[in-house]
């Protein structure tokens, strides 16, 4: 059987320069500035994981995001430590939250916050066992 792991998360961004610079604010991720094909390119490292900006020109026939919740791939999460600390530090920032932070079950806390072009991200902290 193959093994399989995470290799990166891909976004779709009409205005990747706001797109990477709204996470680099909001979650301390890196930006990466690269050419490819003669063109400029934004990616992020969040987490570790990479995430990829691909612009969207207007006449390039992408649909709009959707309105969550809906069905299909729903949100990434990221899993922080001092949880209380961070939400702070987020409403600080004027992160938009579509869930205020709750406890749906013991030894785990979340919230959600909405991300450019409609992105959910779910903020947690668990537990240690």
């Amino acid at each position: 059987m193959s093994t399989f792991t995470y290799d990166h998360i891909h976004i779709r961004s009409r205005d990747p320069e706001k797109t990477a610079a709204y996470y680099e604010r909001m979650f301390d991720a890196q930006i990466i500035r690269s050419m490819q094909e003669g063109k400029p390119r934004i990616d992020m490292k969040i987490g570790g994981q990479d995430v990829f900006i691909a612009p969207v020109a207007s006449n390039s026939g992408v649909n709009a995001p959707p309105v969550t919740p809906y069905e299909g791939l729903d949100h990434f999460g990221l899993r922080v430590t001092n949880i209380d600390k961070v939400v702070a530090d987020l409403k600080a920032k004027g992160a938009e939250f579509t869930m205020e932070l709750n406890s749906p079950r013991p030894g785990i806390k979340i919230c959600f916050v909405r991300g450019p072009e409609g992105v959910s991200i779910e903020v947690l902290e668990r537990a240690p066992k």
